[in-house]
């Protein structure tokens, strides 16, 4: 009867650990502003570009 209880118990204890980290997934993606990083991996395609027309 004790292992019953265990795994009730670690079955609890996972459900909870598992949503605070999908709840801390959702933060650091929507929530935490992250808009200068975007801007600026949303611009290195065309750092690219400027970097081989100012050499050539």
């Amino acid at each position: 009867m004790a292992i019953d209880t265990l795994f009730d118990r670690a079955s609890s204890v996972m459900t909870v650990i598992s949503f605070i980290t999908f709840a801390g997934i959702l933060w650091w993606a929507f929530i935490h502003n992250k808009e200068a990083d975007f801007a600026a991996a949303a611009q290195l395609p065309f750092d690219d570009d400027e970097k081989e027309h100012s050499h050539g």
